[in-house]
């Protein structure tokens, strides 16, 4: 293996495991130690607005119904998010940030525009287009990898 592979590789792992644990540590603060970092992921899915259906917000997050149930029922319960019926068809629930909800997916996404701010403020505009081609085949790689496993 060449000096160019390791170096990728070392930076790609870190990279992963660093973004997931500050992550974890920035978001979940002393106002929203009740949920977790996959709960702070649900609650970014479902967004701001007037909600959505269980299976576009599962599809957004790439897990089943059943799996983003079990997640909503908490969200429920500790009243970051509340269910209604659809109008024209009761039997369709829809999910939506309460007010709680909405304060914890402003905090979630402040981090993240700190985190893109701090990059963004680093590259001048010539390197940027190298920046998207690495992070687009990254993306690339992960929904590859996903669709086979």
């Amino acid at each position: 293996m060449d000096n160019a592979y390791r170096k990728i590789n070392y930076i790609l792992v870190n990279l992963i495991n660093e973004i997931w644990d500050l992550e974890g540590k920035a978001i979940i603060t002393e106002e929203f130690k009740d949920i977790t970092n996959n709960d702070m992921h649900v609650i970014e899915a479902i967004g701001l607005g007037n909600g959505h259906n269980m299976s576009f917000i599962a599809k957004r997050l790439g897990i089943t119904v059943g799996s983003l149930t079990t997640a909503m029922n908490s969200l429920v319960r500790k009243k970051y998010v509340q269910r209604y019926r659809s109008e024209e068809d009761r039997r369709v629930v829809y999910v939506r940030l309460t007010e709680k909800g909405a304060k914890a997916y402003n905090h979630h996404a402040d981090y993240h525009h700190k985190m893109t701010m701090a990059i963004r403020e680093r590259l001048g505009e010539d390197e940027l287009p190298v920046l998207f081609k690495t992070l687009d085949a990254l993306t690339s790689f992960f929904k590859e990898y996903s669709e086979q496993s």
